[in-house]
């Protein structure tokens, strides 16, 4: 009787398992398709015909850039320069030192020889406190603004410096960030090239700088990362940035603009409250309040998401600050998604409901759960001795090739539409990287979300955390 149960159980089992890892396969494959057509379609509009000279003129649109602060005395100099030496007139850079403990804001003081100067306060602030606001007095910096408040946490930051600027679009970007130069033209394009429906964000693909050379606030060589742990969050990138969110921008279905390259419609930001400060996964959340905004409203919108290399950024290296990263996505993932719970399966949200939140859902947050207890069944399973190593060894071995073909598909296409790393050497690491991931760098995402959750459904205090930032490589 006892066998009888178990092994109806386990066809029950086999048979979830086949069921979502097909319909996981068959999801991948048309992300595949529409993020390529997507990524050709792009290529081609904007092949003819440049905006740089209306974009870099007086009259364009205005724009803040948002750099949150917090203990980045070793790289806030040269991010600062990179920020103030991009291609357009009428953009303001707006530092928001976030109660630094290190020397950030003297460093930011000497480097542009910055004065405090008065600044009218709303008497409601509901932020922390403004401990002052520093402008330089040479034309030189007359963009550069930098904000000294008490810490409250990237979200808090953030609104700050939203409530403070008086521009039409903000960008809420990582301090820590490059932009090329060319980076707000392209966000200003991507809000003015729609005439029917109102664009309230814009994103982008996040690079990886790890290893790169930079020099006066530029980048000077693109280099692949030393570290493996960076070359995996490469690879992870590539595959998400360039293939998956590209997919979902196609059918204006993107739920997430990356905290690090995300540009908004001020005038809308502010309508939905800015950003959460009782989440860690502010720039999902965000987006969602934005999106539910102007479907509620049934106001004509979307998001429009730039595939070019226009952002690079500086990720983990050590492993902990890697666990502790992917641990609080997964609980601003979850946060976010029970916030947001009425919205599952919700014809009202269109695709958001019926085809994005179940994705999110299934794919991004339950997924991981599912493969962290499918390791302990496997143990019970053998155990018991009912395990049907057959099924076991064959569905295995379907999912492990079948990512590999997916990571080489994300890098082959890569280097068809932007070669960024020219080396054949580089290619074949990645290409390592690929076939080794799933063994050694996949469990780690796996258990750091795992965790995060963990941590989330018995209420664990956990803040944001912090990370080390090594420093660019100089130009020599």
């Amino acid at each position: 009787m006892d066998s009888t149960f178990f092994n109806i159980l386990l066809d029950y089992i086999n048979i979830v398992f086949l069921m979502f890892t097909v319909i996981l396969f068959t999801l991948f494959t048309i992300m595949g398709y529409l993020s390529t057509r997507n990524s050709i379609h792009y290529r081609k509009k904007n092949s003819f015909g440049s905006l740089s000279k209306v974009m870099a003129s007086p009259l364009s649109p205005s724009i803040t850039i948002i750099a949150p602060a917090y203990n980045e005395g070793l790289t806030i100099v040269e991010n600062i320069r990179s920020l103030m030496s991009l291609r357009y007139v009428n953009y303001e850079v707006m530092v928001v030192n976030d109660g630094s403990k290190d020397d950030t804001l003297k460093k930011m003081i000497d480097a542009y020889d910055l004065v405090k100067i008065e600044q009218k306060i709303d008497p409601n602030w509901k932020n922390k406190p403004i401990r002052g606001v520093y402008k330089s007095p040479h034309r030189a910096f007359a963009k550069l603004t930098v904000i000294d408040k008490e810490n409250g946490g990237k979200s808090d930051a953030l609104n700050t410096g939203m409530a403070l600027s008086t521009n039409r679009y903000v960008g809420c970007i990582d301090v820590d960030c490059l932009l090329l130069p060319d980076a707000l033209l392209h966000v200003v394009k991507s809000f003015y090239q729609r005439s029917e429906k109102r664009v309230i964000a814009v994103g982008g693909v996040i690079r990886v700088a790890n290893s790169c050379v930079i020099e006066g606030g530029q980048l000077e060589e693109i280099r692949l990362p030393t570290n493996w742990l960076a070359r995996f969050q490469l690879l992870e990138y590539t595959r998400s940035f360039i293939l998956g969110r590209m997919a979902w921008g196609s059918i204006d279905s993107l739920l997430i603009i990356s905290g690090a390259f995300g540009f908004f419609d001020r005038e809308i930001a502010l309508a939905v409250g800015g950003y959460d400060t009782g989440t860690v996964g502010e720039d999902m959340e965000i987006v969602f309040k934005m999106r539910r905004y102007m479907h509620d409203r049934k106001e004509p919108y979307t998001i429009e998401y730039i595939p070019d290399p226009l952002c690079w950024t500086e990720v983990p290296e050590d492993l902990k600050i890697l666990v502790n990263q992917r641990d609080r996505w997964a609980r601003g993932n979850l946060e976010t998604l029970f916030k947001h719970k009425d919205m599952f399966f919700n014809s009202k949200y269109g695709r958001l409901g019926l085809l994005s939140y179940p994705y999110w859902f299934f794919y991004e947050w339950l997924a991981p759960l599912l493969e962290f207890f499918g390791f302990f069944t496997i143990i019970l399973f053998t155990y018991l001795g009912i395990l049907n190593w057959d099924f076991f060894i064959a569905i295995t071995a379907m999912v492990y090739l079948f990512s590999i073909m997916f990571s080489f598909y994300a890098i082959l296409w890569d280097v068809y539409s932007y070669n960024e790393y020219k080396k054949t050497k580089d290619i074949l690491t990645l290409m390592l990287c690929a076939v080794i991931e799933p063994i050694f760098f996949h469990p780690i995402v796996v258990w750091s979300a795992v965790r995060g959750n963990y941590k989330k459904l018995f209420k664990i205090k956990s803040g944001w955390g912090s990370q080390v930032r090594k420093g660019f490589a100089k130009a020599t």
